[in-house]
């Protein structure tokens, strides 16, 4: 085992509304929490274009950048010194006065269908110096390259999901790709894909999303100390209590316990939790007699503001 660590846990709080415990009772999470001191806070409001575990993620890898301009494409796909980025099929609900983003994985896309998709899409990007390549497991994501995506602005899908976006701003930030968005309405509007869809009761495809552009001068080292737990995350944006609270209890049963003991071992065990709105992380707290004593006649985490994240 080795003796540094940094678990970091998306979705480990519900949304601000939703029905859920402030603090959810399990030994290993609260162990740690008795066993560690709080560290920096990252806190976000509605308008920074990522998520707090995007951002938290970013910093613990050395992923250069900042909000809305961490490269995370080329990063995944260890592509350095080509500009690129993330292409989400996803469907736009224009409203009167406002526009909501339904992210590719509440679509149900197969395989047969996006490749579909590609195949038809592929043509109109390629004439603006655009590629594009189905992400192998990856469903609903495409790597696209192209010199647009240099220094581009992006907006986590995860956040622009969550917000109402007028006409004027739902596009994806550079001329070029908001034409390529108006095209591809047009284009998917009567797409056979889009019509054996909606035969079925399901969503058409009817635009796209970029996400993690940028450029990556030079290879990001491997990071194999930073584990990223994501099973609460779906329950979290769903708002589903029940099994939110289910999950909590398989992260606590592992990823929480072996962390606890890399921590009670003497290794250097740290925690981000991140919520919504902010992402807290924990170091290991001084190991003076009050810290000794605290661990021997077992009080409560000095921390308890799961409902803060």
């Amino acid at each position: 085992m080795s003796d540094k660590r940094l678990l970091v846990i998306p979705g480990a709080a519900m949304a601000p509304d939703a029905n859920a415990s402030p603090l959810p009772l399990l030994p290993n999470l609260r162990a740690l929490l008795a066993a560690m001191t709080p560290a920096s806070r990252i806190d976000c409001d509605e308008d920074n274009p990522a998520t707090p575990e995007e951002i938290a993620i970013a910093r613990a890898i050395g992923l250069p950048g900042e909000p809305g301009h961490f490269p995370w494409a080329a990063h995944q796909t260890g592509t350095v010194g080509v500009p690129c980025a993330f292409v989400r099929p996803c469907h736009l609900r224009v409203g009167a006065d406002h526009v909501a983003l339904v992210p590719a994985r509440e679509l149900g896309l197969d395989g047969p269908t996006e490749a579909a998709l590609l195949e038809a899409m592929t043509p109109y990007f390629r004439e603006d110096g655009i590629s594009l390549e189905l992400m192998a497991g990856l469903p609903g994501v495409w790597l696209a390259r192209g010199e647009v995506f240099r220094g581009l602005r992006s907006l986590s899908m995860t956040r622009a999901a969550g917000q109402r976006m007028t006409p004027d701003t739902f596009g994806a930030g550079h001329p070029l790709l908001r034409r390529l968005q108006n095209e591809m309405q047009m284009l998917l509007y009567t797409h056979p894909v889009n019509d054996a869809r909606q035969a079925r009761g399901l969503l058409p495809v009817n635009s796209f999303w970029v996400t993690g552009a940028g450029v990556l001068e030079h290879a990001i080292a491997a990071r194999p100390e930073v584990v990223v737990d994501t099973r609460l995350q779906e329950p979290a944006q769903e708002g589903d209590a029940a099994a939110h609270a289910q999950a909590w209890q398989a992260v606590d049963a592992d990823s929480c316990a072996s962390l606890l003991a890399l921590l009670r071992a003497g290794g250097d065990a740290q925690l981000i939790l991140c919520g919504e709105r902010a992402a807290q992380s924990f170091a290991p707290a001084p190991r003076g007699w009050a810290s000794k004593l605290k661990s021997a006649i077992g009080l409560q985490p000095a921390w308890n503001g799961m409902d803060t994240l």
